[in-house]
């Protein structure tokens, strides 16, 4: 965190908090890879849920190190044999909508048909955990709450917390928690992911990768990341904050508990003689 001296709406100066955002450039057995806007609290952690989510890897076993020096702003992964067509796999990119970090290797989406999630019989969550979860990241401490400008991403088992993360961009937040839960053997199918970002077609694609069948945004949703998702059998809650939420797909895997309607005041006409009346 860094202190800085601004001026307000008042014409006074004050002195807050802002994210300190640092670059992290990724080499692959000495080969550069991409750079990462990051906040830095969990770099090998991110660089390992990258190369994850970027399908680069397939199991955490192939790494033999991950060192990071921020001296120069570099993160070395060293691999146990390399990586297979590595020029090839990292030369179609698409260029996505992600803060911070937004490219997905265009190989992703000839994939998805590879995700697997469990059915909605086994992977569910009901309205009343739904707001226990809102309730756990509303009393979270966070960085956002102090300075703003970071995105926070955390994964639950029901209304437990498992792990949260805050990063500049949503997907470095993600991809944090993929490099965790791969390294602690962790599985995505009795999970639910939570983000303060909105749900695009790469966070959809990301939340598959992992496993995860429940997604829950406070934010809202693309046309894209809509498709992908009802593709993929994925439940998906946006503008959740509070007791307010839209479910946009995966009606069968939530199980609702409406909240009772309630009537709109009466209008009420006031009628007055000369001038000031109010109807």
């Amino acid at each position: 965190m860094h202190s800085v001296d601004v001026l307000d709406e008042f014409g006074q100066t004050r002195r807050i908090a802002i994210p300190a955002e640092r670059s992290l450039t990724v080499f692959v057995d000495k080969r550069e890879l991409v750079t990462l806007m990051t906040l830095g609290a969990a770099p090998e952690l991110l660089v390992l849920g990258y190369l994850r989510n970027q399908r680069l890897i397939d199991s955490p076993a192939q790494i033999e190190s991950i060192t990071v020096d921020w001296d120069v702003e570099a993160a070395a992964v060293r691999t146990r044999h390399g990586i297979e067509d590595f020029e090839r796999r990292t030369a179609r990119r698409v260029v996505t909508t992600g803060c911070g970090q937004g490219t997905v290797f265009g190989d992703l989406m000839a994939e998805l048909d590879t995700f697997e999630l469990p059915p909605p019989a086994d992977a569910r969550i009901s309205q009343s955990a739904l707001y226990r979860l809102l309730d756990a990241m509303r009393r979270q401490e966070s960085t956002y709450k102090s300075a703003g400008s970071v995105h926070g991403c955390a994964l639950f088992r029901g209304d437990e917390l498992l792990m949260f993360v805050e990063d500049v961009g949503r997907h470095n937040a993600i991809d944090t928690i993929a490099g965790w839960m791969w390294l602690n053997g962790v599985e995505g199918a009795d999970k639910t992911f939570y983000t303060t970002g909105r749900l695009t077609s790469e966070m959809v694609i990301k939340s598959a990768q992992i496993g995860v069948p429940i997604v829950v945004s406070r934010s809202g949703i693309t046309q894209m990341g809509l498709q992908l998702a009802q593709r993929l059998g994925l439940a998906l809650f946006g503008r959740a904050t509070n007791r307010h939420f839209i479910c946009y797909c995966g009606f069968d895997r939530f199980d609702a508990e409406p909240e009772p309607v309630r009537e709109a005041p009466p209008v009420v006409s006031i009628v007055g003689r000369g001038r000031g009346a109010v109807t």
